[in-house]
């Protein structure tokens, strides 16, 4: 009987204290230390959000503390933040004696990483570096081309990458001048008709420099490529209308899963990593469409998501179909059983969205002449 009373007074206590990790206001300053080659101070600042639950802003104060929208549950004392725009997770356990200290595991990649985390005061909390000024921008009325562009084949082996920096130039390697029609006027590869077999095959790195000084906007550089494009690959097309089979994105009856960044509302979209952990940020859907879905699936993706310019942070793992056109990574050779959906199940599963098979009538581009680069 005495042992039943211990057991039953240890599980009342237990029960307790879950209640009090569940009921406990976890909002405040989070702060803790990476012990990496070069330790790395953290910090969770977190607070409500407005639709309910808890948000939080990142902070690794010794990689420039740039703010990093991300997501926190509290489920009994397990504490939860899901850093989707650099692909980083936390989860630890809540001190129910006090409620000051978090006990956890940082992940990001393949390497878990432990980080202890305390609440800290106004007297205690790590000082947050000012962020850097924003990067001035080509004004939105500007005509910008680019006044010196450097083309050459790339090396066999050279990952692809595309993206602008800061001072608004272009760097793209490994790239096809497929892919840069695509970009350049976010179209399908099944838009493009009577193209040579090269267009797709042979690869470029690409480094091209404004003639303005600043950052473009995104309309700015896709209106950059396409000059380049008619100047240095002669290219040149008619449009034609014709019903093609597209995919429609919708968000399901349970609503999208997706982390909304208002950090930046003018600022570029970003996209990191490949199908075993694509990072999205500052995306809208439209973006999403352009920079990944149409290289993904085999048809062209049209936006029914009513979800308009609001931009999101979010992480999409899939396992891609080698036979999509301009599909981007390999697939493994033999799929395991715990290796992504294909993107079909991944954008339900982990976006709340999804891909519907339909037809729709969409300008088709027939190449009336095109030439491999001209010297640089």
């Amino acid at each position: 009987m005495k042992k039943l009373i211990t057991s039953l007074l240890a599980l009342a206590a237990l029960a307790t204290g879950s209640l009090l990790a569940q009921d406990r206001d976890i909002t405040g300053t989070w702060q803790g230390t990476l012990h990496v080659a070069n330790d790395l101070r953290i910090v969770f600042k977190i607070s409500k959000a407005d639709t309910g639950g808890l948000k939080a802003v990142m902070y690794s104060i010794d990689q420039g503390g740039q703010p990093i929208p991300a997501a926190v549950t509290l489920q009994g004392a397990t504490v939860k933040v899901a850093v989707t725009a650099i692909g980083g997770t936390y989860e630890g356990k809540l001190n129910n004696t006090d409620g000051t200290s978090v006990a956890g595991i940082w992940t990001q990649g393949s390497t878990p990483l432990p980080l202890d985390l305390a609440l800290a005061s106004d007297k205690t909390a790590w000082a947050i570096p000012e962020p850097p000024p924003p990067p001035k921008l080509i004004p939105a009325d500007a005509n910008p081309q680019f006044e010196v562009a450097t083309i050459k084949p790339s090396k066999e082996g050279t990952p692809f990458t595309i993206h602008p920096t800061n001072s608004g130039m272009l760097v793209a390697n490994n790239v096809s001048l497929s892919y840069l029609i695509k970009f350049a006027y976010e179209i399908h590869p099944r838009q493009i008709t009577k193209a040579p077999a090269w267009l797709e095959t042979e690869k470029y790195d690409l480094t091209a420099k404004p003639d303005l000084e600043g950052q473009p906007s995104l309309k700015q550089m896709r209106m950059m490529v396409r000059k380049l494009l008619a100047d240095r690959f002669q290219f040149a097309f008619h449009t034609e209308k014709k019903e093609l089979p597209v995919y429609a994105v919708t968000v399901l009856k349970t609503g999208a899963k997706l982390t909304k960044d208002e950090n930046n509302p003018n600022g570029n979209p970003g996209y990191g990593g490949g199908p075993a952990g694509m990072r999205v940020m500052n995306s809208t859907i439209v973006d999403f469409i352009s920079f990944v879905l149409n290289d993904a699936v085999d048809r062209l993706v049209v936006d029914q998501t009513g979800l308009g310019p609001a931009r999101f942070d979010f992480t999409l793992k899939w396992t891609p179909d080698t036979q999509a056109p301009g599909a981007t990574g390999a697939a493994p050779s033999a799929v395991s059983a715990d290796a992504p959906p294909d993107i079909f199940a991944a954008v339900q599963q982990q976006l709340g969205l999804k891909l519907e098979p339909t037809k729709a009538p969409v300008d088709v581009f027939v190449i009336d002449k095109v030439e491999k680069p001209s010297d640089n």
